[in-house]
């Protein structure tokens, strides 16, 4: 391409087929409206029914939407969920891996119980949907991986190692494929977000020393906005990231950096 052939519809996913897992719910949900709004049709599969809300949402952006109940940890599942999107859009061009869990509790009261979910949903199932998904997209010759990494990718996590553990294993696991897949057209990078204003994080929010903690430490002086995701996962899905790859994008407000 050359530098006069650029245009913003190098940001537009009008005719691409898309999987977000947790598509439905929390950040899976802004995730989900960014590619509808340019122009993805969205597969969602999820254990939540949302009453429609999701549904709602993407209703004025003209793609099509299915939801789907799954759960992505079951033996097989990813591999039909995959072959379900296919039936139902025609292909997979984008897989947004979003679904996660955290389980919180002291370093001698964190033990299997709380370990095995969470490596079983954050990193298991990310490394089994992007292998179903890969086996479509190389023969197309192109794709999309989007894998849901955090700030505890880079940092520690006090009461949660697995939550820790399983978001550094999400940006090896990034850039492992991207390795092997660069080559076949294909692109695989994470977004890390920071801390955002959730149901998830609203017992933090609610707590004064908390919440002024982490907004203190944030040079944006806020929380996040779960529409402040939104720009970044359209970059990553389109064509105007196609030489971006094996890249944990940051989406933190500035964190890091502090």
């Amino acid at each position: 391409m050359h530098i006069t052939d650029f245009s913003l519809d190098h940001f537009s996913l009008q005719g691409r087929r898309a999987i977000v897992t947790g598509g439905n719910t929390g950040l899976g949900q802004a995730f989900t409206l960014a590619l509808a709004k340019a122009g993805a049709d969205v597969f969602a599969p999820t254990l939540f029914d949302d009453g429609g809300e999701t549904a709602g949402l993407v209703a004025d952006s003209g793609v099509v939407y299915r939801e789907v109940r799954a759960d992505i940890t079951e033996k097989g599942a990813p591999a039909r969920i995959v072959d379900a999107c296919v039936d139902a859009l025609g292909g997979v061009d984008i897989l947004v891996n979003s679904a996660g869990i955290s389980r919180i509790a002291d370093v001698t009261d964190f033990g299997r119980e709380q370990w095995d979910p969470m490596v079983a949903v954050n990193l298991t199932a990310a490394f089994e949907m992007s292998h179903e998904a890969a086996k479509r997209m190389i023969p197309q010759g192109s794709g999309k991986i989007i894998n849901i990494a955090s700030l505890f990718s880079f940092l520690g996590g006090i009461g949660s190692p697995a939550y820790a553990a399983t978001k550094h294993g999400i940006a090896g696991l990034t850039k492992a494929y991207a390795d092997e897949l660069g080559g076949h057209g294909i692109q695989v990078n994470a977004i890390a977000p920071g801390y955002f204003a959730t149901p998830i994080t609203a017992e933090t929010r609610s707590d004064s020393e908390a919440n002024r903690r982490i907004v203190d430490h944030t040079p944006a002086g806020r929380w996040g906005d779960v529409a402040d995701l939104m720009g970044a996962t359209v970059f990553l899905a389109s064509t105007a990231s196609d030489f971006v790859n094996g890249h944990v994008l940051s989406v933190d407000g500035g964190y890091l950096v502090r």
